[in-house]
């Protein structure tokens, strides 16, 4: 059986799963954006309407939404600077795996500053 070349940037390795988290999350992110237009377009057309949706989103799951949305925009900024400095600095392919464990150290960092606060919000009521 065959083996995969020794030394490729992807092949199940981290640039391989840095850019399918990417994706995602830029996925995730465009989704949200296109209810965001279309909630808040609604004041518009009629404000109850928009009053009795925005209404909807005050509840424990939208609240865990928002904490996972926060967590799609943070991952995909830190590794979008990463893949701006992996394509633009002549060193960057040579540290991207150093990089992706940075980004990842990032993310936990601000989400730990982050997840308390809104959790608390969320299920404390303050």
């Amino acid at each position: 059986m065959p083996t995969a070349p020794a030394g490729t940037l992807y092949r199940g390795r981290e640039g391989m799963w840095s850019w399918v988290a990417h994706r995602v999350t830029g996925v995730l992110i465009f989704f949200f954006l296109l209810v965001h237009v279309l909630d808040t377009s609604l004041v518009r057309v009629s404000p109850e309407t928009y009053n009795a949706v925005i209404g909807t989103y005050k509840n424990p799951v939208m609240g865990l939404g928002e904490a996972g949305l926060v967590a799609a925009i943070t991952f995909h900024a830190f590794n979008g600077l990463r893949i701006v400095l992996v394509d633009f600095w002549a060193k960057g392919p040579k540290y991207q795996k150093v990089m992706l464990w940075i980004v990842i150290g990032l993310f936990v960092v601000t989400m730990a500053g982050f997840l308390p606060r809104q959790l608390s919000n969320v299920f404390g009521g303050n």
